[in-house]
C-alpha cells in the first residue's frame, strides 16, 4: 500500500501534479502499550519522549488534532514520527535521526589548530586574516566543509571578534628586559600602601568623527559626514587606577609649559596624601616635554615608561572608551562645540570613579 495518491490535473496544454500525502497510522503490532509506556519513562531525551508519547496515544485511540497539540508538533512531523516507527519499531523514536548537511561545529581537536591559525596568520602565508579568507583556507586545507556563516559562529564561540588593530611599535624595537622590570616595579609600588601611583598622558581630539563599524540596513550606504575644519583640541590627564580619581585639562597644544601647569594641579590634587607622608609617583612616556630639565616636580616623583610601550600605560584605555563614547560618528561644527563636548566626556568620567577604576584596572 503506497502512503500517498497523485491527482492530475491538466488545463490546456499545462499540467499540474499534486500530491497529496495520506496519514498511515502506527502499526499496533510492533510493541504493546505497556512496552511502550515503560520506554516512554526511560527516554534518555525530551524528544525522544515526546515522539514515544505521541505514538502512545494515537495507538490508544487519541484523534491526530489532539496528539499534535499535546505533542506540540506539526502534521508532516507527526507522520514521520509514525513511519519511523513502523520500520524500525520503539528504536526509531528513541534515536535522534541523523541530520544531513555541513557540520555546526569545529571538530573538537582542531578547534586548538585552528585557533593557532587565526593568532598567527604569517605563518600561513598571511599578513592578516578575514572570514573569508580562513573559510578558503579550511575548505582548501582541511577539506572540511562548512558555511561561511556558521564559521563566525565558531570563531566568535572561540573567542574571536573583529577588531580594529591599535598601532605599536614593530617587536625589534622593543626591550623585553627592560618591559618587564618596569613591570615589577610597578607592582611593587602599586602594593604599597604608602604610595600613590598615577598614570598620565596626552590625547588629541578631533572635530571630525571617528568613522566605527555599526549596524545598518542592506542596501542603504552608510555614511558619515566630514567638514575637513581641523578643529582640535588636545587634553592632559592623570588617573589613578586604585581610586578611579582622575585630574584633566583641556589644552590647544602640548608643550611644557602647558605640561607644568598640569603639574602644579596634579600637585595640588594630592597635596593631601603627600602631607600624610606618603609617596606620589607619576608614570609618563618620554616626551621631550616631560623631562625638561627645568620642570617644577613639586613633591610628585617621575616615573617613565620603556620605549615604545604605551600598553603598559592605563590612561590610553581611557582615552580610547572615551573617543569611542563620545566622538564616535559625531561632528562638531565649531571649536566651541568641540570643547564643551570635551568637557561634557571628561565630566562623565570624572563623575564616575567606579567606572574609571574598572576601566583602568584599578
Amino acid at each position: 500500500m503506497r502512503d500517498y495518491d497523485i491527482f492530475v490535473l491538466r488545463y490546456g496544454y499545462r499540467e499540474r501534479i499534486l500530491v497529496c500525502v495520506k496519514f498511515i497510522p502506527p502499526n499496533p503490532e510492533n510493541v504493546s502499550l505497556a512496552e511502550l509506556k515503560s520506554v516512554e519513562r526511560k527516554a534518555g531525551t525530551k524528544h525522544a519522549f515526546r515522539r514515544l508519547l505521541a505514538i502512545r496515544l494515537l495507538l490508544s485511540g487519541w484523534e491526530r488534532p489532539q496528539v499534535l497539540e499535546v505533542a506540540g508538533c506539526d502534521g508532516s512531523t507527526l507522520r514521520r514520527w509514525v513511519v519511523r516507527f513502523n520500520r524500525f519499531g520503539v528504536e526509531g523514536l528513541t534515536h535522534d535521526e541523523e541530520r544531513p548537511g555541513c557540520p555546526t561545529k569545529i571538530p573538537p581537536q582542531r578547534q586548538e589548530e585552528l585557533k593557532e591559525l587565526v593568532r598567527h596568520p604569517h605563518q600561513f602565508g598571511e599578513d592578516f586574516w578575514t572570514a573569508r579568507k580562513i573559510h578558503g583556507y579550511l575548505t582548501r586545507q582541511w577539506q572540511l566543509e562548512m558555511g561561511y556563516s556558521t564559521l563566525c559562529q565558531n570563531l566568535h564561540s572561540l573567542g574571536f571578534a573583529i577588531k580594529s588593530p591599535r598601532p605599536c611599535a614593530p617587536p625589534d624595537l622593543l626591550d623585553e628586559a627592560k618591559r618587564q622590570a618596569f613591570r615589577e616595579e610597578i607592582q611593587q609600588l602599586l602594593s604599597d600602601p604608602q604610595c600613590h601611583v598615577w598614570f598620565g598622558d596626552e590625547t588629541g581630539i578631533e572635530g571630525d568623527p571617528r568613522p566605527r563599524r555599526r549596524w545598518g540596513e542592506c542596501g542603504v550606504p552608510l555614511t558619515t559626514p566630514y567638514i575637513g575644519k581641523h578643529l582640535r583640541e588636545n587634553v592632559i590627564g592623570a588617573v589613578e587606577p586604585s581610586t578611579g580619581q582622575l585630574v584633566c585639562h583641556m589644552v590647544p597644544f602640548v608643550d611644557r609649559e602647558w605640561f607644568q601647569l598640569f603639574v602644579d594641579d596634579l600637585a595640588k590634587a594630592t597635596q593631601g596624601a603627600h602631607e600624610a607622608g606618603k609617596r606620589v609617583v607619576l608614570v609618563l612616556d618620554n616626551a621631550q616635554w616631560h623631562k625638561w630639565r627645568w620642570m617644577n616636580w613639586h613633591h610628585v616623583q617621575p616615573l617613565y615608561l620603556p620605549p615604545y610601550s604605551p600598553d603598559l600605560n592605563p590612561i590610553e584605555v581611557l582615552w580610547l572608551i572615551l573617543k569611542a563614547r563620545w566622538f564616535t560618528n559625531h561632528i562638531c561644527r565649531s571649536g566651541q562645540e568641540l570643547s564643551d563636548r570635551i568637557i561634557q566626556a571628561l565630566k562623565s568620567f570624572i563623575d564616575n570613579a567606579d567606572a574609571v577604576r574598572s576601566i583602568c584596572g584599578g
